[in-house]
């Protein structure tokens, strides 16, 4: 069965004149997928009943289906857990801000980066998510809104950079003119730091931003935090952000979780400011998000702040991310968590 809906616009008229159709109903077709977004081939109404036919005879048409949908009495953020066509689930996350509104996707099914903080990476990898499945994660919920998504960010269950070659592919679907058209400046693709696929990403000179999950001044703070740290240190994944600058010009995000007594200090700062001193980048600093399974403590208002104001004092430009639907299992894998954890229950 082909997977249409993740192969690329050039792909897609290739497989529609194979199957004896004229090149203009792959244009077509794509922008059934991609620019009126719809959940099923039956939706397609210019196509005649024998293609559609064809095409569910064919194809895999990836149309995610809902399961939950949290909203956030606090700000109207809304959390949706998605199942996929083998049973498991994925969550992404509405949020809806000034500048319009910003879905979290999810790129893989679980993780196996082991992060400490993070509860998306308790139970495991089970599979990489296909092209369709991330883009349908946008697509299902601005069906389910009525309202335009107008920035995403690849930061919810899963490592992208360990499923690669399918954000490749997601990236230009997403931002294909004929198709969905979001700009790549309105994308964001965050990683723990594996640095070779860094640097591969850089190669495509995509005007996306790359968000590296920091979370430590130092190579010994990050080993306790990040499993991956002990492949790549710290300085490898620091270097990586610079060459992704240099080949593509676009600003670093670093993002920074702030635990109590962890990495919270002034000379965590101190030593933050130097780690990334002369890189084009701006720090998001992240009060951790507490989950059961891990003992971590969310750093005091006081202490985020005087982080804030050390690192401005050294030159860095510094934002603390606003939070964002604590009130609904806000964190990533919280609520693919309590779905595993009621099935296996039989609830």
């Amino acid at each position: 069965m082909i997977d249409i809906k993740s192969m690329e616009y050039d792909d897609v008229i290739e497989y529609m004149t194979s199957i004896g159709e004229k090149p203009f109903r792959g244009k077509q077709l794509f922008q059934w997928m991609h620019v009126h977004k719809v959940a099923s081939i039956d939706d397609m109404t210019n196509l005649s009943k024998d293609m559609r036919h064809k095409l569910q005879e064919n194809c895999i048409y990836t149309s995610l289906t809902q399961v939950d949908c949290q909203i956030s009495k606090e700000d109207g953020t809304r959390k949706y857990l998605f199942a996929l066509s083998d049973g498991n689930v994925v969550e992404s996350v509405l949020m809806r801000y000034k500048h319009g509104n910003s879905v979290c996707v999810s790129s893989q099914v679980g993780c196996r980066m082991g992060c400490r903080f993070c509860a998306s990476t308790l139970d495991g990898l089970e599979r990489n998510l296909t092209p369709a499945e991330i883009l349908d994660q946008i697509y299902s919920i601005e069906r389910d809104t009525g309202e335009k998504v107008s920035n995403v960010v690849v930061m919810g269950t899963g490592e992208p950079m360990d499923n690669f070659d399918n954000i490749v592919t997601f990236i230009k679907l997403l931002s294909d003119e004929r198709g969905a058209n979001l700009s790549q400046r309105n994308i964001t693709v965050s990683t723990c730091g594996i640095v070779p696929k860094m640097k591969e990403l850089a190669s495509y000179h995509f005007q996306i931003t790359l968000a590296l999950s920091l979370h430590a001044p130092n190579q010994a703070k990050r080993l306790e935090l990040m499993p991956v740290a002990n492949k790549y240190d710290i300085n490898e994944a620091v270097d990586a952000c610079r060459y992704y600058f240099k080949e593509t010009g676009r600003r670093i995000t670093f993002e920074y979780s702030l635990v109590a007594g962890v990495n919270d200090s002034d000379t965590d700062a101190a030593e933050l400011a130097e780690l990334i001193k002369g890189i084009n980048c701006h720090v998001n600093l992240i009060p951790v998000n507490p989950i059961k399974e891990r003992n971590y403590v969310q750093s005091s208002n006081e202490a985020v702040h005087a982080f804030k104001n050390k690192l401005e004092k050294y030159g860095i430009n510094v934002t603390i991310r606003r939070e964002m639907g604590r009130d609904i299992d806000g964190a990533c894998g919280q609520l693919r968590r309590k779905h595993i954890s009621k099935e296996q229950k039989g609830d």
